[in-house]
């Protein structure tokens, strides 16, 4: 029987091969597109803005539609100049990864529903575990949708394992410099607000260790239940590694669960100089790694994982009856039993594929070449008389601000000075290029992940920057 949503199998192949062109095109073109595109609300309400058609509208005049008003007004995060936030350089094997994934529209929840998903999860789940020193006979993980879902997981599991039902008295442990998702978590889970401990940093931008123990001793003091420390295994600030080893000693001294968030800074394991600093990191009892970072994978995957699985299939493993028939035996894991997802798509093709295809030495390059990127890039700063180092490079994060010797201006002027900066860069739609908030200065900051990145980029956005700084003070002067 022929559906309203069927096409011709000729129809499919020109509209398919006419998407596959246009991402073949945006991978070879990229270096010479702009990264920055904006665009105010107004403006996407006069285009977008109207009913939902009752009428059919021709593929190749919907896909024109899209390819003129919805692709030019998103930010190239793929771009060899978008060094803000986390930037997102993905690789073709892994789009069309996702493209078959999404295609035969594979369910990836449990056993039954496909065999070979649920096996590619468990085998690429092997390999990160071996990564990061984690017992793969016994451990285990999970994709998730990116960080903040592998966050909460972990929060959920180490709250269970370590308090039961009754977490009135829990107290869980992190930085002022850890991810804005890990308070999320802690949100929807529940804690109230004298639950959480925010240590402060040190001038490294590390966990005050001190501050950190006082912190713990003062809680069981009064009676509290320390539950949980949270460390950061690059910040998304400054790169900064907390002390792993040190914390994993409190958290086996106390008796307490040991989470690292290593979103951003764990794929760092596979290079010399990032194993170094992430040195302790295998003592962790839960580990977060976003894949759609510095593995180089398309939105949305992250990974959670664990030393033991029985944690994560003892906190979420339910049994409804709809379910009954397909449990299969313990060696054929439901993922669904791992995490809150029920329905999941098949994140672990496009990672599976990728490795696969390019090899596992492909993605230690990458990563080494980006943090020597980041050093060489510090050598030029502090070269130069125009610029000051804020926080160095680490883990292929830096930051800095304008601030020429001999330039005598007050420390709210600097910040203005370096925002506005900041400002002409993004409107030059050059480089995305913003600050952030370090030593209560405004900075300039780079994550220079990209392979595709290369110190003809960065100098030119520093010769750019410079550019603008002159002109504003020069404006400043009139």
């Amino acid at each position: 029987m022929k559906s309203t949503f069927d096409l011709s199998k000729e129809e499919m192949k020109t509209y398919g091969y006419k998407i596959i062109d246009i991402l073949v095109d945006h991978f070879d073109t990229l270096e010479s597109k702009q990264p920055v595109h904006t665009a105010s609300r107004e403006k996407m309400d006069r285009i977008f803005l109207q009913e939902a058609p009752n009428k059919a509208t021709s593929a190749d005049e919907v896909l024109d539609f899209v390819m003129k008003n919805v692709m030019p007004y998103a930010a190239l995060t793929s771009h060899p100049k978008s060094y803000s936030f986390v930037p997102g350089p993905s690789n073709y094997i892994s789009t069309l990864a996702d493209t078959l994934a999404t295609g035969f529209n594979i369910f990836s929840g449990g056993w039954v529903g496909s065999p070979a998903a649920a096996e590619l999860e468990i085998v690429t789940m092997n390999w990160l575990l071996k990564m990061f020193g984690f017992p793969v006979t016994k451990g285990g993980g999970i994709f998730t949708s990116g960080g903040s879902m592998a966050n909460l997981t972990a929060l959920v599991t180490a709250r269970r394992v370590k308090c039961g039902d009754d977490f009135s008295k829990a107290v869980i442990y992190l930085s002022d410099q850890a991810h804005s998702s890990n308070i999320k978590a802690i949100r929807v889970l529940g804690f109230k607000k004298e639950q959480i401990r925010i240590i402060p940093t040190d001038l490294e931008f590390k966990i005050s260790f001190n501050k950190l123990k006082n912190a713990i001793a003062k809680d069981k003091l009064e009676g509290n239940k320390p539950f949980c420390i949270l460390a950061s295994a690059g910040t998304t600030n400054t790169g900064t590694v907390d002390p792993l080893g040190a914390i994993a000693d409190i958290c086996e001294k106390e008796n307490l669960w040991f989470h690292v968030d290593g979103a951003y800074g764990g794929a760092a394991i596979l290079s010399k100089k990032g194993s170094a600093l992430l040195k302790g990191i295998e003592r962790a009892d839960s580990l977060t790694v976003d894949p759609h970072k510095w593995f180089f994978q398309p939105y949305e995957i992250g990974c959670l994982l664990v030393k033991d699985s029985s944690w994560l299939s003892s906190t979420f493993s339910e049994k409804p009856e709809y379910l009954r028939d397909i449990e299969g035996n313990e060696s054929e894991i439901n993922f669904y039993d791992y995490g809150i997802q029920l329905t999941r798509r098949f994140r672990a093709l496009k990672f599976y594929m990728s490795i696969k295809t390019y090899g596992l030495n492909a993605f230690k390059e990458a990563i080494a070449y980006n943090i020597d990127l980041a050093e060489e890039t510090e050598d030029i700063l502090r070269k130069s008389k125009e610029w000051e180092i804020v926080s160095p490079a680490t883990l292929a994060v830096i930051n800095f601000r304008y601030h020429p010797l001999g330039l005598e201006l007050s420390e709210k002027e600097l910040d203005a000075l370096n925002q506005e900066i900041s400002r002409r860069v993004v409107a030059s739609k050059e480089a995305l290029l913003v600050t952030t908030i370090l030593q209560n200065q405004v900075v300039l900051r780079m994550c220079l992940i990209n392979p595709k990145t290369s110190i003809e980029d960065v100098k030119e956005t520093f010769l750019q920057c410079t550019t603008f700084a002159k002109e504003i003070l020069s404006e400043w002067k009139k």
